[in-house]
Parts: C-alpha cells; sequence; structure tokens
C-alpha cells in the first residue's frame, strides 16, 4: 500500500494553490497536453521509475508564469495534480479523478486475494480468516485505496465472483512501429496498469516485440512519454466518466500526440571505473536503432555510433542530446561507470 505522501506547492496566486502529489503521479504527461500555457514539463520517466534518477516525474516550468487555472489538475486521472483555496480542495465532478466512479467492491466477495495479487499498484489489501460459524468459507475485508487506483480493471477482471466494479478514464488508440522499437523493455516498466509485456518466443518463433493488452490499458500515454526512441503512439479517443464541461477538455486531448519529453539528465561516464565492455554501447535503444548489428548484439564499427561509444576500452557519450533518458545503459552497467545526472529545468 502506498503511505509515503510528499506535496510540493507548483504554484500561488492570491488564495489559490496549485499541489503536486508525486507519489500520485504516473508520468502520463495527460497535464502537459492540456496545460494552455505550456508551463508544465516531464521526462526521464524511464530513468525515474527503475529507480535510476532521484526526481519526480512532472515538473512546472515558471511558477510565476502558471494562472493557476486548473486545467491541468482537471485532467489529472490519478488526482496527483489538485487546485486548492484557503486549503480546501476545489475538486468536484468537473475534475476526471472525481468524476470517476471509485473501484468498488460488493458482499459478493469471498476475500480470495486474487485481486490483491494482481493488482499493479499494490493498492487491494484482503484480510481474512477461516468463519467460525461453523462453514466452510472465509470472512474477512477487502479494502481498495481509491487515492492510488488506476482504474486499470485488472482487479475485475480476475475477480471469481464478479464483486468488483471499475471505471476507466480513457478510451483510446494504442500503435507500435516495430521497426523503431529495440526492446529495451522501458514502455513494460513504466506502465502503470501492466498493459504491456514482452512475450518470450519459442526457438524458432517470432513474436511482436511488445504486446498490448487492450483490456488493462488507461491509454494513459506514460509508455509514449517514456519510449526513447519514439516507437509508441498512444492517443485518447474518448474521456469516459460523466464529468462536467469534459467537451472544452477534450478538445485539447482527443488525438493528441504524447507531448515532448523536456531533456531533464546529463549522462555522466566514470573512465576510472569502466571495464570497456560495451554492454550499455550494444543495449542503448538510440544506438540499436541507429546501426541493426548492435541491435544483434554485435560491436564491430566501433567509431560509428550515434550516442555511446567505447573508444581505448573506455565509454563515451558522443551525442547527449539524442538520449532517451531511459537509463538502460545505467541499468546494465556492472561497475556504476555510466549514470544519469539530473539537470534543472531551463
Amino acid at each position: 500500500m502506498q503511505n509515503d505522501k510528499r506535496l510540493a506547492v507548483f504554484a500561488e496566486k492570491k488564495d489559490k494553490q496549485l499541489i503536486y502529489s508525486p507519489e500520485k503521479c504516473i508520468g502520463c504527461g495527460t497535464c502537459v497536453q492540456a496545460c494552455p500555457k505550456d508551463n508544465l514539463a516531464i521526462g526521464a520517466v524511464g530513468a525515474i521509475t527503475r529507480g535510476l534518477l532521484d526526481a519526480d516525474f512532472l515538473e512546472i516550468k515558471d511558477s510565476e508564469k502558471c494562472i493557476v487555472c486548473g486545467i491541468c489538475a482537471k485532467v489529472c486521472p490519478t488526482g496527483a495534480l489538485e487546485l486548492k483555496q484557503e486549503g480546501k480542495s476545489l475538486a468536484d465532478i468537473s475534475y476526471l479523478f472525481r468524476a470517476m466512479k471509485p473501484t468498488s467492491v460488493n458482499e459478493s466477495c469471498v476475500h480470495c486475494g486474487l485481486c490483491e495479487d494482481i493488482c499493479p499498484q499494490g493498492c487491494i489489501e484482503v484480510t481474512r480468516e477461516i468463519s467460525t460459524d461453523g462453514s466452510l468459507k472465509l470472512v474477512g475485508k477487502t479494502h481498495i485505496d481509491s487515492e492510488y487506483c488506476v482504474h486499470c480493471g485488472w482487479c475485475a477482471a480476475v475477480c471469481p465472483m464478479h464483486a468488483i466494479s471499475v471505471e476507466t478514464p480513457f478510451a483510446g488508440r494504442w500503435t507500435l512501429d516495430e521497426n523503431t522499437c529495440q526492446t529495451c523493455h522501458t514502455c513494460t516498466e513504466v506502465c502503470p496498469a501492466n498493459a504491456l509485456f514482452n512475450k518470450e518466443a519459442k526457438p524458432g518463433e517470432r513474436v511482436e516485440k511488445v504486446t498490448h493488452r487492450p483490456d488493462a490499458c488507461i491509454y494513459c500515454g506514460a509508455c509514449a512519454i517514456a519510449c526513447p526512441v519514439k516507437a509508441i503512439d498512444v492517443r485518447k479517443t474518448e474521456i469516459l466518466p460523466d464529468m462536467e464541461k469534459k467537451g472544452v477538455l477534450e478538445k485539447r486531448l482527443l488525438e493528441a500526440p504524447v507531448p515532448e519529453t523536456l531533456s531533464r539528465t546529463t549522462l555522466e561516464t566514470d573512465e576510472a571505473a569502466c571495464l570497456g565492455c560495451g554492454n550499455c554501447v550494444i543495449v542503448c535503444p538510440v544506438n540499436a536503432l541507429d546501426n541493426r548489428e548492435l541491435a544483434a548484439g554485435h560491436l564491430n564499427n566501433m567509431d560509428e555510433k550515434s550516442l555511446l561509444e567505447v573508444k581505448n576500452g573506455k565509454i563515451s557519450v558522443i551525442n547527449q542530446d539524442l538520449c532517451g533518458e531511459d537509463g538502460t545503459c545505467a541499468f546494465i552497467c556492472p561497475v556504476d561507470a555510466i549514470r544519469l545526472v539530473k539537470r534543472e529545468v531551463e
């Protein structure tokens, strides 16, 4: 269960405050799409999810520029952004996360615990014990933490008693460019709904690089935000909950591509620690996209890499601007000779 509650005041005008709760944020960038002032920034979602960068998914570029209109908070599917006036929340059913019906469980629940096991956010807790009335059944309680539920529907799908009801935030469309995808697994790791996975191919079998589970997808766009080679496209086609004034918000969101990510990191290398093994050069998805031989695991043509290369047995960064901030290189390095360091938003 989530319990680390942190708050950041993004902006303040008179008696209104825009509050950001990082622990609720899923890195989807929906708020960035909606901001009328282009004043929110998102990036390095892959590296942050993998624990390679100590930062929040979202930042505000200029708090003085923010007009505290609350549109970003209205479209946030998780309530990570909230508008307050004199300390009191202004969220009502004109806010998506309030308009969505809370995921609920009815009296048919037998407290089997399948929902708790499958929840990708770990926000379900089941307590149970054997009945003491002589019958062969379990009694207990199934608690769903609505503050952290992302409304993916996994719990309802596995419930044997059909006791759980879920309303999802968006309908949408998810597509993958197989020729561009380098199977770096970043998208599968950042997906808050466990809607993406990499199939294991049997000998001689060809499978898609990333498999999509449409029934679990909430079409938030976090995977597309995090993809270092922009192989994924996610488009919202409808806001599903019956929220007030959603037509205005749909004009900003529907069929819109995910926002451009802001470069928020710099790659640093430690030549003294580097073994020259080349693992980072091979797994870098930007390198692999540029050189199919690298994608196959070969280190030939060593002097023609786009982002990372090994020269004289040491790693070097060729073009920092091409980095997709997924952190795959740092993730695989056995000696911490390459890392992502946070840079300040300009």
